[in-house]
């Protein structure tokens, strides 16, 4: 017992230090967004997809090329466009005729990370084209499958405020990221550094890789290792399933999304270096998991609540495992 504690908590130690790595890493380009970049990693340890919604500015293309530079992986990214077809993001089959045979010529989505650029300004053929690689991992391209190279991990980026030329995401694309980050606007000091960091040159073009696939690979493996306990796992079905029955919320969230803040949880629990989950580390992901995966009634948003304030409401009326 004494020994699989101290694997554990080797295990633990060894998440951490990779965190505080990534950190560091994005840290020289992003200014004092710490805990964005913590969800960042969460999002990779789990092996699921981030949301990145902010305004124009604040760095949401740079957090997720960064976030590629210090993985020693592929990267593509998908620029999102009216005209932008399925088959020009999981690719095509063309006829070879010099061996008179079809070939895949595979799309920018067969990458390890994949940055799908302002996201809503797809059509929603498009949009939809990313369903079964979210979660499924592959792609189905004139009825052959093709496998995507793990870890796969899609980052998009979308801004809240315009709305011409724009396609909201469906309800069941929503349910496929992990979590919806903000990155928000900088403080005056944070501000001042940033001009000065980008003064002469990109931070970006000097940053280097931390991380190989395989060891990724291998930190997603202890993570989902990390201890639950059985009180805790309940408090996170309570959560889940109170959305689904609250005043303000028209529609509620899905067995997915309680599987995706337990294995949130988990991550955020080896990245503090802990070989166990919290409650706290709950209460922490609830907001960044659940928001955008629910839908307020028309008299909430007229009485100008927003998706955070309700699940903050939730997570502060749902009692805490003590034990």
């Amino acid at each position: 017992m004494d020994q699989e504690k101290g694997t554990e908590t080797e295990a633990a130690k060894r998440i951490k230090q990779k965190a505080d790595s990534f950190r560091a890493n994005v840290s020289t380009v992003m200014v004092g967004k710490e805990s964005t970049i913590d969800l960042i990693f969460v999002t990779l340890l789990c092996e699921g997809h981030a949301l990145i919604e902010d305004v124009p500015g604040v760095g949401k293309t740079l957090l997720a090329k960064a976030t590629a530079r210090s993985l020693d992986g592929t990267f593509k990214r998908i620029q999102c466009t009216p005209d932008l077809l399925p088959s020009d993001v999981v690719g095509t089959q063309f006829f070879n005729q010099k061996n008179s045979e079809f070939e895949f010529r595979p799309g920018p989505i067969l990458a390890n990370i994949v940055l799908v650029d302002e996201i809503n300004r797809a059509m929603p053929r498009t949009q939809s084209c990313l369903l079964e690689s979210m979660q499924e991992q592959q792609v189905t391209v004139d009825l052959k499958t093709v496998p995507l190279p793990r870890p796969f991990m899609l980052m998009a980026t979308q801004n809240p405020i315009e709305l011409e030329g724009t396609f909201p995401l469906p309800e069941a694309q929503l349910d496929r990221f992990l979590l919806k980050a903000k990155i928000g606007y900088p403080s005056s000091q944070e501000e001042a550094a940033v001009l000065s960091r980008f003064q002469i040159e990109n931070p970006l073009d000097r940053l280097q890789s931390i991380m190989g696939v395989t060891e990724l690979l291998e930190l997603q493996g202890l993570c989902r290792r990390v201890f639950i306990e059985d009180s805790v796992r309940e408090y996170i079905v309570a959560v889940n399933s109170t959305t689904r029955n609250h005043k303000d919320i028209k529609l509620g969230t899905s067995t997915r999304c309680a599987l995706a803040l337990q294995s949130a949880s988990q991550a955020m629990a080896g990245i503090q270096g802990r070989s166990y989950v919290l409650p706290d580390d709950v209460k922490a992901l609830a907001a960044p998991v659940l928001s955008h995966r629910i839908i307020l009634k028309t008299e909430a948003r007229l009485r100008g609540r927003t998706e955070e304030q309700v699940i903050e409401d939730i997570v502060s009326a749902v009692p805490v495992p003590t034990e």
